[in-house]
């Protein structure tokens, strides 16, 4: 489970890394300004990360149901060997979806230099072209929603299976510890899904700029956001080290909640 939040905080980085010192920068300087080279890079990294964190939140749901469903054959399953296949395999997926989709938005050309967004996203920027082309990276973006759906649909019939376990089990304190390892991974993974969804599925050249702005802001920066606080605070450690960082005394360490 550590191996994978690992790469996990690592995609939460990157992908938070990708289009924030850049929008932080503008709003200091007072500018709306990105080189065309830049926007590429954007576009790229930004998806990369986004797409290996879904596929890695689908792998770690798979890891939870052998955790759960099949515990005297999880040493077997999921190996060191076996991990290792699966992180390079979410990592190098992600790194050919992230270049097909930046292929397929700058292939046509745009009338316009102004991105109504605070990055480069690929939405708005398909507002800006000038041509027919624009309905190539459009069928992508619906055959990767697809491939998204049938990640979300694994996800949710792996927790079928685990919390029908989970109910089979005789301790409540078992059955507790199952929910609070479970329950969050899903929430992150529902908001995600859903916030993405609306972000590229509503109509490009109709939609609100608000509403723009809000799905976009969800489904990009909140589950990086919620992921450390998430995954983090249910460990021990880490909740007594943030008590001695905060000052806080020895006895009222076991305040967080598990």
């Amino acid at each position: 489970m550590y191996f994978f939040l690992m790469n996990l905080a690592l995609q939460d980085l990157g992908s938070v890394s990708v289009i924030m010192p850049k929008s932080m920068a503008n709003t200091i300087l007072n500018t709306r300004y990105i080189s065309n080279l830049g926007c590429v890079a954007q576009v790229l990294f930004f998806l990369f990360f986004i797409a290996s964190d879904f596929f890695l939140l689908t792998v770690m749901a798979y890891d939870r149901y052998i955790a759960i469903c099949k515990p005297l054959q999880y040493e077997m399953l999921m190996n060191r060997q076996a991990c290792t296949q699966m992180i390079i395999s979410v990592w190098v997926i992600s790194f050919f979806y992230g270049v097909l989709h930046t292929g397929g938005t700058f292939a046509p050309p745009f009338c316009s230099n102004l991105v109504n967004q605070f990055f480069c996203e690929v939405p708005e920027l398909l507002k800006l072209t000038c041509s027919d082309l624009y309905l190539l990276e459009i069928g992508v973006l619906a055959f990767s929603l697809v491939i998204a759906l049938g990640c979300f649909i694994f996800i949710v019939v792996t927790y079928v299976y685990i919390f029908s376990s989970v109910l089979k089990i005789p301790s409540s304190a078992g059955r507790q510890k199952a929910f609070s390892t479970c329950l969050p991974h899903l929430i992150v993974c529902s908001l995600f899904v859903f916030t993405g969804y609306f972000a590229y599925l509503k109509p490009i050249f109709n939609s609100p700029p608000y509403l723009d702005l809000a799905f976009t802001v969800i489904y990009s920066m909140v589950p990086p956001l919620m992921n450390p606080v998430i995954y983090s605070m249910r460990n021990k450690e880490i909740k007594n080290a943030l008590s001695k960082l905060l000052g806080l005394r020895h006895s009222s360490m076991n305040t967080f909640p598990s």
